[in-house]
């Protein structure tokens, strides 16, 4: 019953928020050039929907291997740094400036210095994602408790006993949450950076068709493409979700508390 809840409340605040914005459209007579009411939306996703997720694909596509490669490079760096205390207190402050530096502000670089649209892309989004998993797996490798390291110790392990028996089970909960993080973050660099690279033909996103059908003042097809998007980061994040869950369910607490 409380499993039902959890889809069917929401479910229904949604079906009210769009009922309500419907007849707030049809009473006020709002252009659609100013907001297109939520009808206007579903016949554009009905007339343009082919098109439109032809364009999604390739922005999937585009974060799904952002996060790939975001995944294994911020584990390696995390495992690394938390193995020489040395390189973290001299390479972990370039990852923050990769973090806090606006993507916006280095892709005309990235677009000047590589000529294949997709790898920009591509490292505009994995600059975008990066963060979350170095900094939390990071956390989750020295978040072991001291005793069991002293114990590992005594026993004589080896870095990598230690390392595999130890550090990375303590981490993978810390990892994961930085996981479902970074797989917004991939999507939302992608998404930002086909803005600003302005890609076009076979190689295009969805995002660059919202922005042309907002310039073109067709609110219904860019409304129609936000709402895929937002679906899609929507499936991303459940479906993270779920494997997290399904990794850590029989021994964490946090995946226990899922079920209750």
């Amino acid at each position: 019953m409380r499993a039902a809840g959890k889809v069917i409340l929401p479910f229904l605040f949604g079906a009210l928020l769009l009922i309500i914005w419907e007849v707030a459209i049809r009473l006020n007579h709002i252009p659609q050039f100013i907001l297109p009411a939520p009808s206007a939306i579903a016949i554009s996703l009905w007339k343009d929907g082919p098109d439109l997720l032809r364009n999604l694909s390739v922005t999937v596509e585009v974060t799904l291997v952002a996060l790939l490669l975001a995944t294994i490079t911020g584990v390696a760096i995390a495992v690394a740094l938390a193995q020489w205390p040395l390189a973290e207190r001299t390479f972990f402050p370039y990852a923050v400036f990769i973090q806090v530096t606006p993507i916006v502000t280095i892709a005309p670089f990235i677009i000047i210095w590589v000529e294949n649209i997709f790898v920009v892309l591509l490292i505009l989004a994995w600059m975008a994602a990066v963060f979350p998993i170095i900094s939390n797996t990071l956390l989750g490798l020295k978040s072991a408790s001291a005793n069991l390291r002293e114990l590992f110790r005594l026993y004589r392990a080896s870095r990598w006993q230690t390392l595999r028996r130890l550090l990375i089970p303590t981490a993978l909960p810390y990892f994961l949450g930085g996981l479902r993080i970074s797989g917004g973050l991939a999507l939302i660099g992608t998404v930002v950076a086909e803005m600003v690279a302005g890609t076009s033909g076979a190689q295009s996103g969805l995002a660059s068709r919202l922005l042309e059908a907002s310039y073109r003042l067709e609110l219904p097809r860019a409304m129609a493409c936000f709402v895929l998007l937002s679906a899609t980061g929507l499936i991303l994040y459940w479906a993270l979700k779920v494997l997290s869950h399904r990794l850590l369910r029989h021994w964490h607490e946090s995946a226990r508390g899922i079920e209750n």
